[in-house]
C-alpha cells in the first residue's frame, strides 16, 4: 500500500512518513519548516525559543493561528484531569534533570508546579504571561506536530502514514492498517496489535525517557512521577486529541474523560494497563491482545 518511506529526525525523535508516491520536493520543504517553527516556539531545550523567552521573562506574546489548538486543548485537559495535565510542569522537569544538558540527576527538593491562573492571564491570542514559568507541552505537542505534519502531507497525496517515533496519524483507501503496540517493559514485543484506516493513535508509557527514580509523566501537584499507570494508548480522530488523552489517562479514569469529553462527537477508544497489572480497554476495532 506504501511503497515510499521518508525518515529523518526532528523535535528530538525519529520521523517516518509513508505514501505510496514519493513527495514532491515543494511538500518535504513545507514539513521541515513547519517542525522547524513548531520546535522555535515550543521547544524548552533550545536557548533561542519562545518557550525559554518565556521562562526569563514575563510578557505578552502573540500566539501564532495555527497553534491556538493546542493552548486551547491543553486549557480543556487542564479543566478535564483537575490541573493534572498542565503545561506548568516544565520546571519540575528540570529540577528533575530533564533540562537541556539532560542533566539527569534529580535536585533534592522539587517543588510543586503553580497553577495556570497564577502564571497565564490570558491564552487565546497571546499568551500574557504573568511571572516567568518554564513551560512544557509535551503531554500534546508530538501529537499536534503530527497533525500538522499530516495537514501538509494530505495536500500532496490522498493516502498516508505519519509516525512520529509512536504517535501515528493514518489516512488510507479503507484498507486498515494493523498496527502493533509495544510491550510497556519490552520495547522488543508488542502486547497487541489494532486496526486502523483513519485517524489517529497515540501513546504514553512510563518505561520512555526513565532516570533514577523518575519518568517524564509528572503529577504537577505532587512534583513526583505518575505512578499507578504503566502504559495508555488511544485511537482518535487527531493526534493531538490522541497524545493529550493518553497522558490524561494517567491520572484521570476513562470514564471521568469520557463523560466530560465534547471535544469530538466520535469520541475516542483506549487502552489502558496499571502496575498491577490490570487492563481496560474499549472495543476497539481488530483489537488483539496478548496478556
Amino acid at each position: 500500500m506504501f511503497a515510499h518511506d521518508w525518515c529523518f529526525d526532528a523535535l528530538g525523535t525519529r520521523w517516518e512518513i509513508s505514501t505510496a508516491e514519493p513527495l514532491p520536493g515543494a511538500t518535504r520543504r513545507k514539513v521541515t519548516s513547519e517542525l522547524d517553527r513548531i520546535d522555535r516556539v515550543w521547544s524548552r531545550f533550545r536557548s533561542d525559543s519562545v518557550v525559554s523567552e518565556i521562562a526569563r521573562r514575563a510578557d505578552v506574546y502573540p500566539v501564532d493561528p495555527p497553534d491556538q489548538p493546542l493552548l486551547d486543548w491543553y486549557r480543556r485537559l487542564y479543566e478535564l484531569t483537575s490541573g493534572a495535565v498542565s503545561p506548568m510542569v516544565g520546571q519540575i522537569l528540570v529540577d528533575a534533570g530533564y533540562d537541556a544538558s539532560y542533566r539527569l540527576v534529580p535536585e533534592a527538593s522539587i517543588a510543586s508546579a503553580p497553577t495556570w491562573e497564577d502564571v497565564l492571564a490570558e491564552h487565546r491570542g497571546v499568551l500574557d504571561v504573568r511571572v516567568p514559568t518554564v513551560l512544557d507541552v509535551g503531554a500534546a505537542g508530538k501529537g499536534f506536530a503530527v497533525d500538522r505534519v499530516a495537514a501538509i502531507i494530505g495536500d500532496a497525496t490522498d493516502e498516508f502514514v505519519v509516525d512520529g517515533s509512536g504517535d501515528m496519524r493514518v489516512r488510507s483507501d479503507g484498507r486498515p492498517l494493523r498496527i502493533a503496540l509495544e510491550h510497556p517493559t519490552d520495547a522488543t514485543k508488542a502486547i497487541g496489535v489494532i486496526e486502523l484506516d483513519r485517524g489517529a493513535i497515540c501513546a504514553s508509557a512510563a518505561n520512555r525517557r526513565v532516570w533514577a527514580d523518575w519518568h517524564h509523566i509528572v503529577n504537577p501537584h505532587t512534583a513526583s512521577p505518575a505512578r499507578e499507570v504503566l502504559a495508555t494508548w488511544v485511537v482518535a480522530p487527531e493526534a493531538m486529541i490522541a497524545d493529550g488523552l493518553a497522558t490524561a489517562l494517567f491520572f484521570t479514569p476513562a470514564s471521568m474523560l469520557r463523560s466530560a469529553f465534547d471535544f469530538h462527537p466520535a469520541g475516542f477508544h483506549h487502552v489502558t494497563i496499571r502496575r498491577s497489572g490490570s487492563v481496560e480497554h474499549t472495543d476497539i476495532p481488530g483489537l488483539e491482545l496478548y496478556l
